[in-house]
């Protein structure tokens, strides 16, 4: 299954940020492009990314360590960055999702749910009023919105959605919806008990009923404000229903659509969070001296960067022929999944291995690779583990599926 739905202008949603002067940064050079792989951007792609590589070097990079081990959110940022709607390139949307993730992951996921997940859910399924309404100011960073997630198995459902004169009552439960507690728009999936079909609605926060409480003491993706969320009896008024989904088969095809090209972008978050721990280490061994002699010195540390960026390099060109499979309209559903599992796969090897280079520094802040080290767990996992990530792509390349025991077919 393709994804040229996803090609629409309409649908198409990049960062924008301030014009940048290079500044002098704390954040280490950029030093990962070995191969030259920035000769495969056009002139756009590659000024779109060392745009938004300035403004996070320089305005994101040097606060950000202190809202992670706080796990606040850093909302004074968003005071100078929005979203535009101009039709970009997927190689363009991945770029920039790597230059945020290479100064912190956190970010990029935030990006990632009010973007990918989220207003690209209301584009595919709202009506154009729903459009209007929402996706203006969402863009201009107004609003902030959240998702709900059931895990891989979303066929088990369980948020119920009743029709009353007017609108719907909806109840149940939603857990690790990112952004919700400070979100002013809620996308919610539920079961419509007239019929057990899933309907989709756009709930407000603040409506009576809502109960959002933030999960804490997490150790990865800290300033993520991921969620515990309570439906008690909440109202949605008739026209805050999502008419385009009215099935679980409209469930699939959102998911399909949307969900391959944001685990292309989780990929590309991979890339940028592997590619700040190589340009991190590779500072600090060339800094640091021990017995006499910089770090970089010693053949054993020589031989694990060498094996972080040969990974770094075939990761990058994975994902940049992802997109431009996405971008033609023929990327599978096993093609994004395949990719989301092997880059973050490899990308998880690549952060460890910095960690390793650093010792005892490896687990602090104050040198990148500590938090980087954490974060990069959590996107290992989502958008789908490994594990199922593998086995939607084998049954694209078997016919067989085996994600579900035999015993529930």
């Amino acid at each position: 299954m393709g994804s040229s739905e996803l090609r629409s202008p309409a649908l198409k949603l990049s960062i924008a940020c301030p014009k940048l002067t290079p500044a002098a940064s704390t954040f280490p050079a950029a030093a990962s492009n070995y191969y030259q792989l920035d000769e495969l951007l056009t002139e756009e792609e590659n000024d779109l990314q060392m745009n938004v590589r300035q403004f996070m070097e320089k305005e994101v990079a040097p606060i950000i360590p202190k809202f992670w081990e706080k796990a606040e959110f850093p909302f004074i940022l968003f005071q100078r960055w929005g979203y535009g709607c101009p039709g970009l390139s997927g190689t363009a949307h991945a770029m920039c999702f790597l230059e945020i993730a290479r100064v912190d992951a956190s970010i990029a996921s935030f990006f990632l749910v009010q973007s990918c997940l989220a207003m690209l859910s209301i584009a595919q399924l709202g009506s154009e009023a729903q459009k209007e309404k929402y996706l203006r100011s969402l863009s201009k960073m107004h609003k902030a919105l959240t998702e709900p997630n059931h895990g891989s198995d979303a066929s088990s459902l369980s948020s119920t959605a009743r029709k009353v004169p007017g609108g719907w009552i909806l109840n149940g439960q939603k857990r690790w919806p990112a952004n919700g507690s400070f979100a002013d728009v809620f996308v919610v999936l539920a079961c419509n008990t007239s019929n057990n079909q899933i309907n989709g609605f756009i709930v407000n926060g603040g409506s009576p009923g809502l109960k959002i409480s933030k999960i804490e003491n997490k150790t990865s993706l800290r300033v993520v404000q991921n969620c515990d969320i309570l439906l008690e009896d909440v109202f949605v008024p008739d026209d805050d229903r999502l008419p385009g989904a009215n099935s679980f088969q409209d469930l699939v095809k959102l998911a399909t659509d949307i969900g391959s090209f944001s685990r292309v972008i989780v990929a590309w978050i991979s890339i940028g969070i592997a590619a700040g721990v190589y340009d991190a280490c590779l500072r600090y061994l060339g800094e640091r001296k021990q017995f006499g002699a910089p770090l970089a010195a010693f053949q054993l540390n020589q031989e694990k960067l060498v094996r972080m960026l040969g990974n770094i390099q075939a990761m990058w060109l994975l994902g940049w022929r992802l997109c431009k499979l996405h971008d033609s309209g023929r990327m599978t559903t096993g093609q994004a999944s395949l990719g989301k599992a092997w880059i973050t796969k490899q990308a998880r090897e690549t952060v460890a291995l910095g960690r390793e280079l650093l010792g005892g520094n490896g687990i602090v802040t104050d040198f990148h690779v500590g938090k980087a080290f954490c974060d990069m767990e959590s996107i290992y996992t989502y958008e789908g583990s490994y594990e199922v990530n593998v086995l939607v792509a084998a049954r694209e390349i078997t016919g067989i599926a085996s994600i579900r025991p035999t015993s529930r077919l």
